[in-house]
């Protein structure tokens, strides 16, 4: 295993703590997926076992000596672990923000082409739905030229005439066969 990086029960031993303990502290750490070794065991970088050292030395009770000495070089390595800390995490915030702002951009720019497609087809599709509207009236307008020279008028007087002749041409009688007998 790597010197930079322990597990939670090598460190916990390491600072005579229990596992219970770091992971505590874990908590109070930014979410963030947690590295693990090739056993799959959660595994511990350096600025976060420097938070945790901090966290456990503020919390342990030592001799007053040690306190005195161990308190100006644990608020200074704290402060120093802290802001370190802190600082990596906002970078890699800032790197995944630039991340998905890149992969943003590149969705915005295709809505736009896919906007542009679409406004480029409905234009096309009003050009062509006027073509057809002007064929339409053309065709008409033909057909019914076509049918005023098909069906030309004919003069309601020859039918009228033509009517009284036949009417005159057929014979009014009618001759029934009892009125014969009489």
């Amino acid at each position: 295993m790597s010197d930079n990086l322990k597990t939670i029960r090598e460190l916990a031993d390491e600072l005579g703590v229990s596992k219970q303990a770091i992971q505590y502290h874990i908590k109070s750490l930014t979410n963030k997926r947690r590295q693990t070794n090739d056993k799959g065991i959660v595994v511990l970088s350096v600025d976060e076992q420097r938070f945790i050292r901090g966290k456990v030395d503020k919390q342990t009770n030592k001799t007053e000596t040690n306190k005195q000495t161990n308190r100006r070089q644990t608020d200074k390595q704290e402060e120093w672990d802290i802001n370190q800390y802190l600082r990596s995490e906002i970078e890699e915030i800032k790197k995944n923000r630039d991340k998905q702002l890149a992969v943003k951009d590149k969705q915005l720019e295709n809505k736009d082409l896919q906007i542009n497609q679409m406004q480029n087809l409905l234009d096309q599709q009003q050009r062509l739905a006027l073509q057809d509207k002007k064929l339409l009236e053309e065709y008409q307008s033909e057909i019914k030229d076509l049918k005023s020279l098909k069906n030309p008028v004919k003069p309601i007087e020859n039918k009228d005439i033509n009517d009284k002749s036949d009417i005159a041409k057929k014979p009014n009688k009618i001759k029934k066969w009892w009125h014969i007998r009489k």
